[in-house]
Formats: structure tokens, sequence, C-alpha cells
């Protein structure tokens, strides 16, 4: 199995890899500089060399390619100068002075006679090695005579040259390797520990029961000017929101049970009441009044856990997400019925609407609404006393329902809109299971819209806000 290769190795190897071909472009360019500029000191002196027009001649008669009047023309040339007459067949290299020379081989002969004599500096490859020559085509000398000089001294600098630069390069590449590590590690180290922080909090049992993520990467790592900063700052962001995430799901989770708990309360009472008026029936089969009232009580019981279920039935549904009925309802209407059965059914309060002018039309669904307005009223009836005022103000945008009763206990208003929650903790019947409100919110919720509660003696109000209520939309 390949090893995974990680970024500090990735870092180093392109460091390494930088410098390597740095290094191979400036000693390229160097070598190449080097040798044009050793080439064109070559060439010059190659150049030099060439015998002057109708110069003197040689001690064998033959006219001297290799000396003037002020003697050797190589005499400071070095060892290895090169000079031939193409149209006698002659050809020689210098050793140690003028007179110790070797001849050409002829195939040398035949090398040089393709030099054109053009004047200019030509490399040819001999046998004896390479040279740099020029052919001169003399007029009083019979034929053309070629000079060089051998390019082995040049050579061997470029090759000196060549091997210091590789041996540079090596040096380079490992103290840029040495340097590369040392400096990734240190600049990853606080990547390092920002992962730590990540392990830590992959390693916290997530799955259940109340669950605190309180490990953050630390503030000096949350500079989002840095691109770690920026990681950390991002981590840090997500560990809050996992955070509050988990906790809504366990207080979610609480809710579920103090749900299932409270169900099951209100559920056992009707249940036991049911239970006991049908084992007093039972026991006196003979006693019609008895089993009358048993009958009755059995009656208003399932009555009231039908309602129960019933509530519970549809938060279930809204809680699901199942879509309500849309179409026009309207608003005005719907207070002005809800508010006239509130008379009937509570003469002893002060019942109070208020209207606009233009009728107010909302797109819901008309029976939940009602519910809504209806639960608000109820509400207010059942917790306040005779001769409260109760006013309904509707406007555009929705409605509010305001009574100057005592109030809700101010404990009591941050949860008021959750399920099974009373003000009696004593759970005594007649005031409700404590679904009201809370099927008050979810219904206009559903419709989104939202309610809020403010309350203090004497001054309670619930605002709801419907989603599209507009006013001049009655019919």
């Amino acid at each position: 199995m390949k090893r995974p290769v990680t970024l500090a190795s990735r870092l180093v190897v392109t460091a390494v890899l930088l410098v390597a071909v740095v290094s191979l472009l400036v000693g390229t360019a160097t070598t190449l500089a080097m040798r044009g500029y050793l080439t064109g000191q070559l060439d010059e002196k190659v150049l030099d060399s060439r015998p002057p027009l109708g110069g003197p001649a040689g001690p064998d008669g033959r006219p001297d390619a290799g000396r003037d009047e002020a003697g050797p023309r190589f005499g400071n040339q070095g060892e290895g100068a090169l000079q031939a007459e193409l149209g006698t067949g002659h050809g020689r290299i210098l050793r140690r002075d003028y007179l110790d020379s070797d001849p050409l081989p002829s195939s040398d002969l035949a090398v040089l006679d393709e030099v054109p004599t053009d004047g200019k500096v030509h490399e040819v490859r001999l046998s004896v090695g390479t040279y740099r020559v020029t052919a001169t085509d003399t007029d009083s000398r019979p034929g053309v005579v070629v000079t060089g000089l051998p390019t082995v001294d040049l050579d061997d600098s470029v090759g000196s040259l060549v091997r210091i630069e590789l041996l540079l390069g090596v040096l380079a590449m490992l103290a840029a390797a040495l340097v590369a590590r040392t400096v990734v590690r240190r600049q990853l180290r606080p990547l390092h520990e920002v992962a730590s922080t990540a392990h830590v909090v992959a390693s916290l049992p997530l799955a259940e029961g109340e669950i605190g993520v309180t490990e953050r990467v630390p503030a000096h790592l949350t500079d989002e000017r840095t691109e770690v900063g920026q990681v950390g700052a991002a981590l840090n962001t997500l560990l809050a929101h996992v955070e509050t995430s988990l906790d809504a799901r366990h207080a979610s989770e609480q809710r579920v049970r103090q749900f299932v708990a409270d169900a099951s309360h209100e559920l056992r009472t009707p249940l036991t009441t049911i239970a006991g008026y049908t084992e007093l029936a039972r026991r006196r089969p003979d006693d019609a009044e008895a089993a009358a009232t048993a009958l009755a009580k059995v009656a208003d019981e399932s009555t009231r856990m039908t309602a129960l279920v019933e509530d519970l039935l549809l938060l279930a549904r809204l809680d699901s997400g199942r879509p309500l009925e849309r179409v026009p309802v309207d608003l005005t209407r719907l207070l002005l019925e809800a508010v006239s059965d509130a008379r009937v059914v509570a003469p002893d309060h002060h019942w109070r609407l208020e209207l606009p002018d233009e009728a107010i039309e909302v797109t819901g669904d008309e029976l939940r609404l009602h519910q809504v307005v209806t639960n608000l009223l109820t509400n207010a009836r059942k917790y306040t006393p005779a001769g409260t005022t109760v006013t309904v103000t509707a406007g555009p945008g929705g409605f509010t329902v305001r009574d100057d009763g005592p109030g809700f206990p101010a404990e009591l208003v941050p949860h008021a809109f959750e399920r099974f929650v009373r003000a009696d903790a004593a759970r005594h019947r007649e005031g409700g299971v404590g679904l009201g409100l809370a099927l008050v919110e979810a219904i206009v919720t559903a419709h989104g819209g939202s309610v809020t509660l403010t309350s203090e003696p004497g001054d309670t109000s619930v605002v709801v806000r419907l989603r599209g209520a507009v006013a001049g939309g009655g019919r």
C-alpha cells in the first residue's frame, strides 16, 4: 500500500526542486557565458595568428605561415598551435617551440580544406583534437593558409566550472532540504494544534445526553489574516454551531420526555375515572341512578380525553410539517364571530373588538385560525377574574388580544408557549392541560407567522403576526 505523502514532505520536496531548477538555470547560464567569453578570447588569438599577405619565406623556401619579422607567430600562444598550407599539402602542430612540431595527417588536411576563407573563426574536429581555426587566402603564396589553436584548455576550464556548479548545486539542495524541513515543521506546528483540537472533539461521545463541547482552537491561532488562522476561526465557528445544535437536540429530547410524561399523566386521569365509574356500575347493576351517574362521568371523561388526543394529534401533524389548507380567510369576520361567542360564554367579562375600516384578509386554514383566536380568548377568560376587560384589535399584519387581568407569573412568561405548561403546579383540571398556547404557536408558525407574549399585572398582550394579512381583501 502506497504511503500517503504529508503536506510537510510535499513542501520540502517542492523547495528542493525549486533550488535544483534555479541552480540548473544559473549554472547553465554561467557555463554558456563563460564558454562564450573564453571562446571569444581564443578566437582573438586565432585571428592574431593569421599570416600577413606577402610575408617572408620559411627556411625551406616555402612561405612561413607561422613566422614574421618579429619571430614565431605562435611562440606565445601555447603548445598545440596549428598551421597548414592547403595548396602544398603541408600542415603541422607546433609543440614546445617553432622547430618542434608534428605533421598533420591527410585526413585532417581534408577537414581543413572544408574551412571557408571568410576571415572568420570556425571550429573543427581533427584526429588530434578540437580546434578553432581560420583560413586565409594569400595572393603571394600558393594555396590557402589555415591557422588555429586547440580548445583543450577552454574545454578543461568549462569542465571544471561544470563540476564546481554540480557540487555547489548538490550542496544547495541538501541545505535547502534541511532548512525547508525545519521551517516547514515550525510553520505547520499551528496547523497540528488545530488538528489536535479537532481530534479531541471527535473523541467526545456525542450520541446522547447533555454534551458541552468546550474545546476551542486557541485565540492566537484564529487570526484570519493567516491561512492557519482562517482554518482555526472556521473550526471554532463550526464547534460553536455543533455545540448549539447538540444543546438544542438535548433540550428537544428533554421536551419530548416531558411531553410524553405529561401526556401520560393527563390521559391517566380520565382513564382512571372511567375505570372507577365502570367498576361502580358493575358492582351495582340494579341501581339505575348509580349506573346513570357512571355513564355520565364516563361520557364526560371520554369527551375530555378525545379533545386531548385530538390536540396531541394536531401538534404531531404540525411538527411533522404537514401542509395546512391555503384559502383566503376573512380575519375580520373570524374575530367578530369569536368575540361574539365569548360574550355569550363569559358575560361577566368586558369584551371589546377594535376593527379597521377595511376588512383584513389572510391566506390560510380558516378552521385552524379560528382555533387560534378561540384558544386565546378562552385563555383570557379562564385565567382572569370577572370584570376583566379583554380587547381584540385587528390590523394589517395580524391581531392582538389584550386584557387588564393579573397577568402571567414572571417566571412563566418565557415558557408560556411550551406544551403542558400551566400556572397551577398542582395540575387541577379546571385550568386545562396546558396545550392551548402551544397550539396557538404551532398553528401560527405553520402559517409562516409569529406570536409573542408580554405580561405584567394589569396589562397582558398576545400579538399574532400573520404573513400576508392585508386590508381591503374581505368579502
